[in-house]
């Protein structure tokens, strides 16, 4: 049914204790949109001059909610966030569009300001269209209730498949000054890196104009979002936000960031991190954690590719589920990958005990500590290819029968 429970992964991770972030009133309500007695919306209001970036989804069929936050981001200013669960207002047309309007407009009514200050995400089911009048219906006692307090709650409000809430928390300095960075993510499937890889929101109390914050969401995206995968596939939803509210008293910060932004950058950067990972840690019907190295490619960006190869990888996957030593799916995994690999170069490891190298079996190698590694909830793939000085590190989960249980019946 609709909203069925899953067992909680293996690999969950609890929620910290979240704290208020100065400027941020959170509340969570009921549409019952698709869920029936949950709570399936989340608001926040901020204050005047809260700034705002995002990074989207790159999938060609985005959602209404993507859009309309799209549009909304060239403003670079936020007064309100509503965020929906249960339907993801995807190929539903103009009646998205209108849903989009009617949502923002009431938002802006209750909170006085421009619908274009009003930021929208949804996930969900795909093709139906959103119950506009449940949820505007919903919006004056859902904004009614924000609250300095309300994290964990908003982080369970966002959840489909996910079957554990997933928040996390830094604190940095800008100029002697402490501001406070938390966020919250939800995504367990249709989970692969194009910018964002499901939804997750951040707020901080720090004073940063847009084009600052923009450039630092988006190069911590691609070191932490950007590098996970479930199952190969990218949302029509993928969103993620940074707001900041500017509560923090602390030095002026110059529109292009700068050093000044050093400690915050790095702050931002462990939340996103902890946020993909337990993304990944969630992925549907996933037992183990998998964590992928790829060094020696010709670049970079050719190490990153390589090693998405092997994390997408069915054969990889399901052999790791089955906790299967089977190096060969990896050497499959490298050379489909289209970047300069040779196969006489390539040496492969799991758990730290080299199995290939050079193109061929290890003198002496012994599977068993192998497969020992492989028996633990995380398991961790070397590659070097030999080649450069590229590198890139990725992670995944394993692919278990309960993927198809879960997908097959989530419509049902």
């Amino acid at each position: 049914m609709a909203g069925q429970a899953h067992p909680v992964s293996p690999l969950a991770l609890p929620l910290p204790e979240m704290p208020p972030v100065p400027g941020v009133r959170v509340a969570t309500g009921m549409a019952e949109i698709r869920y029936r007695a949950r709570e399936d919306v989340m608001a926040m209001a901020f204050p005047a001059g809260t700034t705002v970036a995002g990074v989207f989804t790159k999938n060609r069929c985005p959602g209404a909610p993507v859009e309309w936050s799209r549009a909304a981001l060239k403003g670079g200013k936020a007064r309100g966030l509503v965020v929906t669960s249960g339907n993801s207002n995807v190929f539903t047309g103009r009646a998205g569009r209108e849903t989009c309007a009617r949502t923002a407009e009431e938002a802006a009514r209750i909170l006085g300001c421009k619908p274009r200050e009003i930021f929208l995400a949804s996930t969900g089911v795909i093709g139906e269209r959103l119950p506009t009048e449940k949820l505007v219906g919903a919006l004056p006692k859902v904004f009614a209730a924000v609250a300095e307090t309300g994290f964990e709650a908003a982080a369970r409000a966002i959840m489909t498949t996910d079957t554990f809430p997933k928040g996390a928390v830094r604190t940095a300095t800008i100029g002697g000054t402490t501001v406070t960075i938390a966020g919250i993510a939800k995504g367990s499937g249709m989970i692969a890196p194009d910018m964002a890889t499901m939804l997750s929101f951040l707020a901080t109390d720090a004073k940063i104009p847009a084009p600052a914050l923009q450039a630092l969401l988006k190069k911590g995206c691609d070191r932490s979002f950007n590098c996970i995968t479930v199952d190969s596939d990218t949302s029509t939803s993928d969103t993620v936000m940074l707001f900041a509210t500017g509560a923090a008293k602390h030095p002026r910060v110059p529109a292009e960031g700068g050093a000044i932004l050093k400690d915050f950058a790095r702050a931002l950067n462990e939340v996103l991190m902890d946020l993909a990972l337990m993304v990944a840690r969630d992925g549907e019907g996933a037992q183990k954690l998998i964590r992928i190295e790829v060094t020696g490619a010709v670049t970079a960006r050719s190490a990153h590719r390589i090693a998405m190869s092997i994390a997408n990888s069915p054969l990889v996957k399901t052999a790791i589920a089955g906790e299967d030593a089977n190096w060969g799916r990896i050497v499959m995994a490298v050379g489909k990958a289209g970047e300069p690999a040779d196969r006489d170069r390539l040496s492969i490891a799991v758990g730290g005990v080299w199995m290939a190298r050079e193109g061929g079996v290890v003198d002496g190698y012994d599977e068993t500590p192998v497969v020992a590694h492989m028996k633990g909830r995380e398991v961790e793939i070397t590659v070097d290819i030999g080649l450069g000085r590229g590198k890139a590190t990725v992670w995944t989960c394993d692919l278990t029968h309960g993927y198809i249980d879960i997908n097959g019946s989530y419509r049902s």
